[in-house]
C-alpha cells in the first residue's frame, strides 16, 4: 500500500477534503492510505509528527494556491522536505492545481501538475472534473510505482488483509497481474479476523474524537464492550443521531465474521456484515449485503475499506 501525504494551506482544508472523496476508489482497493495534519492528536510534538509522516509517504500531494504560496511552513519546510525525498528516489512528488496563481517559476513548476497542463480545479466549471483528473493522475503514478496488494508473510504486524507497497524492480514496461496463489491456513484467517475487529475499533474512535472536534454542536460515545465488540453513538445538540455496534462473531455463522448493527451489538441480527474469504492471492472481506449499497459482492475489502464501508452507514443521517 502507497502512503500518500497532503502538503496543502488550511485554507484550502474544503478542497483537500473533496479531493480525498475522489481518491476513496484507490483506498478502497487497498493501493493507498492517506495522511494529513489534521489527524495529529492533541499532545503530539506537531513538527515530529509531519516530518515522520513526509519521511514515510511514498506520494506527496502539494496542493498549490496563493495561500499555500504564501505559506512559510508549507513552502520553506514541507516543500523543502517534499523535495530532497523526491529527489533521492524515494518519493513521488504531484504538485495538484486548486487556484489560479503564479506558481510555474518555482520549485515545483518543473514537475508535471495535475489537472492536466496545469488548469487550476477551481476553474473548471464543475470541480468534480478537476478532482476526477487529478484522481487518474494518481492512478497512472501507482502503476508505475508498482502499488499492488499482496501480503507479507514475514511482517507479523501488519493485518493479513493489509496489503504492501512493493518498489518495481526498474521502470520499464511490466504487467500488473503479479500476485501469485496462495494458501491461507487457519490461523491466518482468526488473526485476519482479529486484526479486522481491532482495527475497525480504533479507526471508529479516532473518527469520532476527530468529528466532535471539527463541529462543537457534536458529542460522541464509544463504548468497547470487550475485545471483539464495540459501541459508537453520535449526539447533535443532545440528541443522538447516529448509532451502532460493530462486532466479531465466532466464525462460521450465517450472520458473517464482522457485523454491523443500527441497533447496537446483536447476537442474531444484523443490518450488515462482512466474512473474511481470499481470492487465491490474498484475504479480505466481502460485503455480505454489498449489492444494496452500491458495493459489488465481487469486492474483496482491506480493513480500512470495512472501516470506510461502515462508517458511510453509521454516518449517513449526518449527510
Amino acid at each position: 500500500m502507497a502512503k500518500l501525504v497532503f502538503s496543502y494551506s488550511h485554507v484550502d482544508e474544503a478542497l483537500r477534503d473533496e479531493l480525498e472523496k475522489h481518491l476513496m476508489p484507490l483506498k478502497r482497493r487497498g493501493l493507498i492510505s492517506t495522511w494529513h495534519d489534521r489527524r495529529i492528536t492533541a499532545g503530539t510534538e506537531l513538527h515530529g509528527e509531519i516530518g515522520q509522516h513526509f519521511e514515510d509517504a511514498d506520494i506527496i500531494l502539494l496542493l498549490i494556491s496563493p495561500d499555500f504560496i504564501n505559506s512559510d511552513y508549507c513552502y520553506d519546510i514541507e516543500v523543502k522536505h517534499a523535495f530532497k525525498r523526491h529527489n533521492k528516489g524515494e518519493a513521488r512528488v504531484v504538485p495538484v492545481i486548486l487556484k489560479t496563481c503564479d506558481w510555474h517559476d518555482l520549485p515545483f513548476g518543473k514537475l508535471m501538475a495535475t489537472p492536466e497542463d496545469g488548469y487550476p480545479i477551481s476553474k473548471f466549471t464543475h470541480v468534480e472534473d478537476g478532482f476526477y483528473q487529478v484522481a487518474q493522475a494518481i492512478k497512472s503514478v501507482l502503476k508505475e510505482l508498482g502499488a499492488t496488494a499482496q501480503n507479507s508473510p514475514t511482517d507479523n504486524t501488519r493485518p493479513a488483509t493489509s496489503p504492501s507497497f512493493v518498489k518495481p524492480v526498474d521502470s520499464g514496461p511490466r504487467s500488473s497481474n503479479l500476485g501469485i496463489r496462495k494458501e491461507f491456513s487457519d490461523r491466518d484467517k482468526d488473526l485476519a479476523r482479529r486484526e479486522g475487529i481491532q482495527f475497525l475499533s480504533r479507526f471508529f474512535e479516532n473518527s469520532l474524537k476527530e468529528i466532535c472536534a471539527r463541529n462543537p454542536e457534536l458529542e460522541q460515545d464509544f463504548h468497547q464492550k470487550d475485545a471483539d465488540s464495540f459501541e459508537a453513538s453520535l449526539y447533535q445538540n443532545g440528541q443522538r443521531v447516529c448509532h451502532c455496534g460493530i462486532w466479531k462473531t465466532g466464525g462460521g455463522m450465517a450472520l458473517g465474521d464482522i457485523c454491523y448493527s443500527q441497533a447496537g451489538v446483536s447476537t442474531n441480527s444484523c443490518n450488515d456484515a462482512v466474512t473474511l474469504e481470499d481470492d487465491g492471492t490474498m484475504l479480505g472481506f466481502r460485503s455480505m449485503m454489498g449489492g444494496m449499497s452500491g458495493y459489488g459482492r465481487d469486492r474483496l475489502l482491506t480493513c480500512e475499506g470495512v472501516a470506510e464501508y461502515f462508517w458511510d452507514s453509521f454516518i449517513r443521517p449526518l449527510k
